[in-house]
């Protein structure tokens, strides 16, 4: 959506809802009335549908019992390949690279007791000091599960402002010595998408594996992972996915390495035609079903199925194309009434490089964030200074988001944060 004829009005905000050809989705969600959701990012709403298809599989429960596996509204047993079906559109895959299992952390591990062999000088592990904490523990537990020290087994890059990663400066540590890269699609929290197809050339140039971390990027921005030869991905689909707190996850492991053999070996990662032979040798599966472990989580995976719905009727590149003119209008508001309170935008300015939330940072972040809160805006703290705002594509109006502007204009000039302790709640 244009934006040559941009005014700083509530007018022109509501002129650009009245264009919006996704607005109709809104009402598809579970929406507070006289409240803001910003935080989509962390944790998406409930939508109408998802509610249902969780009814739907609690009911096949309730009437069917163990029948639910194999009849019902959704057949439990081939579920979770069923949805990576589903998925496999929004990552740019095939349906049998693309798995529902596990969680973030859960799965990092698999795909790591997999495809991790470290041999001669090619041994360590590839990441970066910006990355989400969960990947980086799980990487030093794998390093030591090999009888490597993290402290000289993990290579971090630098970041040089703390808050954007440079391409040339992760290229540099793609040395010899190098195993696995593992790195975000997204950086939780600049918002910065990294250039996934260079660095992953370059890193194949140099015989390294590449795994890229789609938590903050799966459900807002497009992805052509079997395009650009990325060896494997791991996710959570409870942010831009909406599939609830807890939901099951999901993992992309590129066709060239089917077959391989799970690390993490479990009853799920059977071929389903020997599965219930109860035979004491695997036979897995040849797709990624295979990197499953353990049963399915019924619950936590049954509302995936109606939101999942509702992606394939927006359609990905509408939902990026309208996320994209969200975050350049908050910008754009920002500029014209924020600046003078000393904030300051800390995602990429070019909206290529910038995924689906924007991070404003202020001394006083947390501060302002328990204030949102009190106006009913729900924002998104991350320490030390940032306050991540999230228009959702599907939920989000433009008016919404000129209030918060606004709302923040209100808070600074009445000093309304100063009653606050500037520090994060435990869960911030």
């Amino acid at each position: 959506m244009p934006f040559s004829s941009f005014q700083p009005t509530l007018e022109y905000a509501k002129n650009l809802d009245e264009q919006d050809i996704l607005a109709s989705f809104r009402q598809e969600f579970y929406l507070k009335e006289d409240s803001i959701y910003m935080d989509g990012n962390s944790l998406g709403l409930l939508s109408k549908r998802a509610e249902r298809t969780l009814l739907e599989v609690v009911n096949d429960w309730k009437n069917l019992g163990i029948d639910g596996w194999s009849s019902g509204k959704h057949p439990w047993f081939t579920l979770s390949e069923n949805l990576g079906k589903k998925l496999a559109p929004l990552i740019g895959a095939s349906a049998e690279e693309v798995i529902v299992t596990g969680s973030t952390t859960v799965n990092l591990h698999q795909l790591l007791s997999t495809f991790y062999h470290p041999k001669g000088t090619r041994t360590k592990i590839l990441a970066d000091e910006l990355n989400f904490p969960s990947d980086i523990y799980a990487i030093q537990s794998q390093l030591r599960t090999h009888g490597y020290d993290p402290e000289t087994h993990l290579i971090r890059v630098k970041s040089r402002d703390g808050r954007f990663l440079y391409t040339e400066d992760i290229i540099e540590l793609m040395t010899e010595d190098i195993a696995i890269m593992i790195l975000p699609t997204v950086l939780y929290r600049s918002g910065q998408i990294l250039d996934m197809k260079t660095l992953t050339k370059e890193a194949h140039k140099r015989g390294i594996l590449v795994g890229f971390d789609a938590c903050h990027s799966i459900g807002a921005i497009p992805h052509l992972f079997n395009k650009w030869d990325i060896d494997f991905a791991y996710w959570c689909n409870y942010k831009h996915l909406n599939g609830g707190p807890g939901a099951v996850g999901g993992l992309y492991v590129n066709h060239k390495h089917l077959g391989t053999s799970p690390g993490l070996a479990g009853w799920f990662s059977s071929n389903k035609e020997k599965q219930f032979d109860m035979e004491h040798t695997l036979t897995p599966a040849d797709t990624a079903s295979a990197y499953q472990i353990g049963t399915p989580h019924l619950l936590s995976l049954a509302p995936l199925i109606g939101s999942l719905e509702i992606f394939h009727e927006a359609g990905i590149e509408k939902i990026r194309e309208k996320s994209v003119a969200m975050t350049d209008y908050l910008i754009k508001l920002v500029n014209h009434y924020l600046l003078p309170f000393s904030f300051t935008i800390g995602s990429p300015e070019n909206a290529n490089e910038r995924g689906g939330h924007l991070s404003l940072e202020h001394k006083e972040a947390a501060r302002i964030c328990k204030s949102l809160k009190e106006y009913s805006i729900i924002p998104d703290f991350r320490s030390p200074n940032i306050i991540r705002l999230a228009p959702i594509a599907l939920y989000t109006s433009y008016e919404e988001i000129w209030n918060v502007v606004q709302t923040l204009k209100e808070i600074m000039q009445k000093e309304h944060y100063k009653q606050y302790k500037n520090e994060r709640e435990i869960i911030a």
